[in-house]
Order: C-alpha cells, then sequence, then structure tokens
C-alpha cells in the first residue's frame, strides 16, 4: 500500500500523539518515514516574537535547535519500532506548501499529520495548515486527533 510516509510536527501535545499513531501505521505497512518540521523565514520586521532576536543567521540557529526537538521524538519512535526514518528542516512562509514539496520531492506516496482542531470562526480567521494541505495535494492524507 504505503511505501514512504511524511510526517509534518510542530512540536505540539497532538503533533506527539500523531508522531506515536504515524510509526505504528508504518510499522504495520513497513514503509519507511520521513518527518518534517517549517519555520518561518527571517524578516526584519514581525509580531512574531521568536523573530525578535540579534540577527538573522541567531534566528535561523534557533531555529534549526528548535526543529532539531520537534523532530527528536519522530526519530527516537521510529528507532525505537525499527521503521525507517529521517527528519527534515524547512523554512517556508506557507508551512503548507513546503510540507506537499517535501512529499513530492521525496516521493512520498501518504501524509500523515495532525489535526488542530480549530472549529468555527478561529478556523476561518487562522485556517489550518492541515486544511491547506489536504486541499493541495495530489497524495492521500490521514488526518490523525
Amino acid at each position: 500500500m504505503f511505501k514512504h510516509i511524511l510526517v509534518p510536527t510542530d512540536g505540539s501535545e497532538l503533533s506527539a500523539k500523531c508522531i506515536s499513531q504515524a510509526i505504528e501505521f508504518a510499522k504495520s505497512l513497513s514503509a519507511r518515514v520521513t518527518g518534517i518540521t517549517v519555520s518561518q523565514p527571517f524578516h526584519v520586521f514581525s509580531a512574531d516574537p521568536l523573530m525578535v532576536t540579534d540577527t538573522e543567521d541567531r534566528y535561523q540557529a534557533d531555529c534549526e535547535k528548535r526543529a532539531a526537538g520537534y523532530l527528536k521524538p519522530l526519530l527516537d519512535a521510529a528507532a525505537a519500532a525499527g521503521v525507517p526514518c529521517q527528519g527534515e528542516h524547512r523554512f517556508a512562509t506557507h508551512p503548507y506548501e513546503a510540507v506537499i514539496a517535501a512529499a513530492m520531492e521525496k516521493g512520498c506516496d501518504a501524509v500523515c499529520m495532525a489535526s488542530h482542531g480549530r472549529r468555527g470562526m478561529q478556523a476561518l480567521m487562522l485556517g489550518s495548515e492541515t486544511v491547506k494541505v489536504l486541499t493541495h495535494s495530489k497524495i492521500p492524507v490521514l488526518v490523525l486527533r
């Protein structure tokens, strides 16, 4: 069925829950996994407090450190389950585009990701990277909650 599954993670509790389910799913299919986390590119002016650092280099180093922390649970769970896994960190203004691009570039045949469960006006105002991946992906997307 599926041989290579992309698992986006943002370090949230729901992403952590998705990781264990995605690894179990991959193991049941003898599939390999690629984990991805996406950071916003550096902007000189930003409302995001994470970008208010000394320099672009410092910001990128902070993002790399954070990304390694987000990917570690996935890499550890995969290793414990004997599932081949690699992690990747990308910078993109729109995370859903980076997720879809990574899936295409890596030859993934499925994406397994968490839904943050926003509803009503909050979902309309904030949008959802999961919904955007579902809308634009040409490969199957398994949404876990």
